[in-house]
């Protein structure tokens, strides 16, 4: 059920891969929630009458929450070619939701005004898990700010974890996305040795599945969109390099970052599986 204060004035910046599905979650749930993306609303179909010209979308927005690439992106969406933070007039919460180094994520406060309520919110489970409103978020703030909030994840989401001030749901994502990359880069190793020694691959990820092997990758094989794509700067695979990188800006002084390094190393190495 949506919370009366929040019915209107939500907004999503970056209607991407995430942050289309989610957009339309939020709406049907009730929200009157609008988009915006550097793209013309003409690509995003049914979506089209609810992602905006940029005035439009500033002039309406309460509640921004960013779904962009990268730490460039979220600068123009809040301080450069976009810059919310003067163009919204009414802006008084800022849910960051992409996955950014946590040592920006944290610096934000100091450059966005107090009056407006920062939260860290970003999240888990890929498109599939954003089109079926069952992601996994990672939250940092008061917990009061996220209490009050609450009706927005829910509307998306299905597992919320408070990991403790703000930024600190950012330090959870990038650390649980290293996992993920490590998960990436040897389960593609595993069926390309599998195809090697001539192993079905179906027959291979049901054991994965039901045994020591398993994980995230291996188990949503077939449902994840980009578990056989190769590297490309500008997909899903590309990213997760970032979020290694951005794991290591935020690795703890004088640790040993040879692992996260080679992992990075093998997922840009990864080519396209048939």
């Amino acid at each position: 059920m949506t919370n009366p204060d929040f019915v209107t004035g939500v907004g999503i910046a970056g209607c991407g891969r995430m942050g289309a599905p989610m957009l339309a979650a939020l709406r049907a749930a009730g929200f009157d929630a609008k988009g915006f993306d550097v793209r013309p609303p003409s690509d995003f179909g049914a979506l089209a009458p609810h992602v905006l010209a940029l005035p439009d979308f500033a002039a309406q927005l309460t509640t921004l929450i960013t779904v962009v690439r990268d730490i460039a992106q979220t600068d123009d969406v809040l301080f450069g070619a976009q810059n919310l933070l003067a163009a919204a007039p009414n802006l008084s919460t800022v849910i960051i939701s992409s996955t950014l180094s946590p040592r920006y994520v944290r610096a934000l406060r100091d450059r966005i005004p107090p009056r407006i309520t920062l939260i860290d919110a970003p999240m888990s489970g890929a498109a599939v898990a954003a089109e079926e409103a069952r992601l996994s978020f990672m939250l940092g703030g008061e917990p009061l700010d996220i209490a009050t909030h609450q009706p927005l994840f829910e509307a998306i989401g299905a597992h919320f974890h408070h990991m403790g001030a703000f930024g600190a749901g950012m330090q959870a994502k990038v650390l649980n996305n290293l996992l993920a990359a490590s998960n990436t880069a040897m389960t593609r190793l595993v069926l390309d040795w599998a195809d090697q020694s001539g192993l079905d691959e179906r027959a291979l990820l049901d054991l994965i599945h039901t045994s020591s092997g398993q994980n995230w990758l291996a188990s949503g094989f077939e449902e994840i969109e980009f578990a056989r794509d190769g590297w490309e700067a500008d997909n899903t695979i590309g990213i997760l390099t970032k979020d290694v990188a951005s794991a290591l800006d935020a690795a703890p002084e004088g640790a040993d970052t040879a692992l996260p390094d080679l992992i990075k190393a093998q997922i840009r190495a990864l080519k396209p599986r048939a």
